[in-house]
């Protein structure tokens, strides 16, 4: 046995040294002048998330609850955004897990799903650092295309406007900030 785990061991070192990587995983973090409640709110109830992250959701927090975001509420329904995505564990208020699919443009892999997992950690008082892991991809030039669309997504995009939302109120969805980096 222990030298099956060895050479586990060795195989997944030699994969990554010649680039290839057995998992691919969407890493982000980033630091939020906020309480770890108030951060944790705001990813989970409805309020919170219409605050930074989408213009509508439904948000049930509860194993198997909705974790839908809409960022075209008014499309028809399937088109709207993050819908059918469900919560799968959570533990008040350090980690929510949910699963997440593809966006309507790529709809070969939409129907499946992968899982993202937030981490709050309190710096102090007053400051949150919320650690972002999005992973379960396939593998093909659509996973790749939504792969490259996600890494976007939540490092240029979900990410910067939750620390907006901290420094300076919640995000106008008719007029949303840009935001650098």
């Amino acid at each position: 046995m222990k030298l099956l785990v060895l050479s586990l061991v060795l195989l997944a070192a030699a994969m990554r040294a010649a680039g290839a990587d057995p998992e691919r995983v969407i890493r982000g973090e980033t630091t939020v002048n906020g309480t770890i409640e108030d951060v944790w709110a705001a990813w989970t109830t409805e309020e919170g998330i219409r605050s930074f992250f989408a213009p509508d959701c439904r948000v049930e927090l509860k194993v198997g609850g909705p974790f839908e975001m809409y960022f075209l509420p008014d499309a028809e329904p399937g088109s709207r955004g993050g819908e059918g995505n469900r919560i799968l564990a959570f533990e008040p208020p350090r980690m929510l897990s949910f699963t997440w699919n593809a966006p309507p443009s790529i709809p070969s892999v939409r129907e499946q799903r992968t899982h993202v997992t937030l981490r709050f950690h309190p710096l102090d008082e007053k400051r949150t650092r919320v650690v972002l892991i999005h992973d379960g991809w396939g593998e093909g030039e659509d996973w790749d295309k939504a792969y490259a669309y996600f890494e976007r997504a939540w490092l240029k995009g979900v990410l910067p406007w939750l620390r907006y939302r901290f420094d300076h109120g919640p995000v106008d969805w008719m007029n949303p900030p840009k935001i650098e980096g």
